[in-house]
């Protein structure tokens, strides 16, 4: 680590959440650096001389990160915690034995399965979610109806919804048959459930799914609910997706 850290990715490094995450909780005044109010993003520290607080609690950089994936089973919260103590992502790694402080990295909906990141490496996951690294994400789409090709060529090429433009998109019709067709949905962005708006301007209902990969990555071998720990090659590969290696 270099000698000097701004304050929000030294917070990240911490395992504090994203860089955004931490810098929010700047803006909000629990952030102290030697008993000091934090009240700029530009701050810079040295994590050996400087005493951080956040919420009046001592805060030191991981020496060890966790990077792990998840197949996220439908009806799984892609949250720390739950008000209603509905069932967290964090609950399954819990259960699995892993208790350090981890974070989602991105979402996925309640009724959307499939691959997801959870680490406490905050410069990690501010790259896989940032549209600037654009992390390819594929999903496999399950919609009501036959759909059209010209459908299929319209949300590729990019669409207008009632809020924002999506970006051009790979999407692969992989069968038709009878009241439903299935897809595969390769994108670049994530927008608040972007493949569902996507589809549903088109007049069809999704009524299935599921992220099958990151970047190039697949782990076929993970069945839906399983977690473990990213191998050497598999997390060496994702920094290098996000420029990290």
């Amino acid at each position: 680590m270099r000698s000097v850290l701004r304050i929000n990715r030294f917070l990240a490094a911490a395992g504090l959440g994203s860089r955004r995450k931490c810098e929010e909780l700047i803006r909000k005044g629990v952030v102290f650096v030697n008993d000091r109010r934090v009240e700029t993003l530009t701050l810079t520290i040295d994590p050996e001389k400087d005493s951080v607080t956040v919420l009046g609690k001592p805060v030191a950089v991981r020496t060890v990160t966790v990077v792990l994936v998840l197949n996220k089973p439908v009806g799984v919260l892609s949250t720390v915690t739950d008000s209603f103590d509905r069932k967290t992502v964090i609950d399954i790694a819990c259960e699995k034995g892993y208790e350090d402080r981890l974070f989602p990295v991105g979402r996925l909906d309640l009724d959307t399965s499939g691959l997801l990141i959870l680490t406490n490496d905050g410069d990690l996951a501010y790259r896989l979610t940032h549209p600037r690294f654009k992390i390819e994400k594929t999903y496999r789409v399950t919609v009501e109806g036959n759909i059209s090709d010209e459908a299929v060529s319209r949300i590729a090429s990019g669409i207008k919804t009632d809020d924002f433009v999506t970006q051009p998109c790979e999407v692969k019709v992989t069968m038709r048959k009878g009241s439903k067709s299935e897809l595969t949905v390769t994108l670049r962005e994530g927008m608040k459930r972007q493949v569902r708006r996507m589809f549903a301007l088109f007049g069809h209902k999704v009524i299935a799914l599921h992220r099958t990969t990151l970047g190039d990555l697949e782990f076929k071998d993970l069945k839906l609910g399983e977690i473990r720990p990213l191998t050497k090659r598999e997390e060496r590969r994702l920094r290098e997706l996000t420029g990290l290696v």
